[in-house]
């Protein structure tokens, strides 16, 4: 029989779970309003909260099901969304804003959302046309 975990545990993956989004969405705010010029990491996030990156992948993998790095590309992806519904970037202007190189921008839109960053453009233009 699997022993019942202890609330204060679970109370404690909720709050390193809670305190990295927090601290991951504060950054990309400031790094989409322009305050800061780079994207952090895991590690770095880790350290403002005073804990060991593998402790906290560890405890969010557990809490939520999901890596960290999980929660970021969503992140990134909002954001890529909310760049590309403005036609007056071009998509390497977008993938730049991000921190990606064109080619890599539409790898890895793809691979989330199935769709090139050009053929989300249009999807998003022709919902708006209807």
């Amino acid at each position: 029989m699997m022993a019942k975990i202890p609330v204060k545990y679970l109370n404690r993956q909720k709050e390193i779970t809670d305190n990295f989004l927090y601290q991951m969405n504060k950054h990309m705010d400031e790094f989409m309003a322009g305050s800061v010029e780079e994207m952090i990491s895991l590690k770095d996030i880790a350290g403002m909260m005073y804990l060991h990156p593998v402790h906290i992948s560890n405890v969010i993998k557990l809490y939520t099901g999901f890596h960290p790095c999980h929660f970021y590309e969503l992140r990134v992806l909002s954001e890529a969304k909310k760049l590309l519904a403005d036609h007056s970037l071009t998509i390497s202007e977008v993938a730049n804003r991000l921190t990606y190189d064109n080619s890599n921008f539409t790898k890895y839109f793809k691979e989330y959302t199935g769709m090139t960053p050009t053929a989300y453009r249009k999807m998003i233009s022709d919902q708006n046309l209807n």
